[in-house]
């Protein structure tokens, strides 16, 4: 399970080594896997679309820094990426074209409407005034 921003995803992956810490970076639409312990395996790993996505499907797969080759499935709201990633490894970065907005859309239309009955308010008060 990966927590971000009050919400919850579930997030399947089959590695031979641990995986230590999973984050989003918002700035660059990536999944940050911090992992220790690796011997030469493959790594599957299986997202909710909800959380990153790609147009296309076509994601940049970085392990240490470096792009691999991969494969990718989708199934229903899901997708599930496969790659090598070789032994020792320390950093997997999945980067696509949008991840789980930083503020819910929810979020976003309450403050926009405060803003805009605050703005009407405080022009009417001013004409009232004079």
């Amino acid at each position: 399970m990966l927590n971000t921003d009050d919400q919850t995803f579930e997030v399947r992956y089959s590695l031979d080594g641990q995986v230590i810490a999973m984050a989003i970076d918002h700035e660059l639409n990536s999944l940050l896997i911090g992992i220790t312990e690796i011997k030469d395996s493959a790594f599957q790993i299986t997202l909710p679309q909800d959380l990153i996505s790609a147009e296309n499907n076509e994601y940049v797969v970085l392990v240490n820094q470096i792009e691999v080759d991969y494969n990718v499935s989708k199934q229903g709201d899901t997708v599930t990426l496969s790659f090598f990633v070789p032994a020792d490894s320390e950093e997997i970065e999945i980067i696509g074209t949008q991840v789980i907005p930083e503020f819910p859309l929810g979020v976003l239309l309450i403050f926009a409407t405060t803003i805009v009955v605050v703005t009407l308010v405080t022009k009417m008060n001013k004409f009232r005034i004079r």
